[in-house]
């Protein structure tokens, strides 16, 4: 064990101890396994990053986020089962995109425009003849 230098490490020191005594540190997930990103250089920021991994989280633009949600609702949208479906789905994006034009989001520019729904609905009905 290593060199015990006060108190605060003594007391430490026998709680670890107690629990490897205890089996407290047998068949941990991982164990004997390599200690993931070990190797990896340092990073001051591994733990935002871990966290937003973790969360799910991402940093895109609101403005490029809602391009690839448009995007997203199209290709819905041509996957639809019924025309309703289409409106339900793209109605709320061109809510969106309204409110953005009004006030631009942050991020690059958003040069959209809404939806043509109708067009959407016709060449989604051309499809299924």
């Amino acid at each position: 064990m290593a060199e015990q230098t006060g108190p605060i490490e003594s007391w430490v020191e026998r709680q670890i101890s107690a629990a490897i005594e205890r089996g407290e540190f047998d068949n941990l997930p991982g164990e004997g396994k390599p200690i993931p990103g070990i190797d990896d250089p340092p990073d001051p920021l591994w733990w935002i990053k871990q966290k937003m991994k973790r969360e799910n989280l991402s940093v895109v633009p609101p403005s490029l986020a809602l391009r690839k949600e448009v995007e997203d609702a199209l290709d819905a949208a041509y996957a639809a089962r019924t025309e309703q479906q289409i409106w339900d789905l793209l109605e709320p994006i061109n809510k969106k995109i309204r409110a953005a034009i009004r006030v631009a989001p942050v991020g690059p520019p958003l040069n959209l425009m809404p939806i043509d729904i109708d067009r959407v609905v016709r060449r989604w009905s051309e499809r299924l003849r």
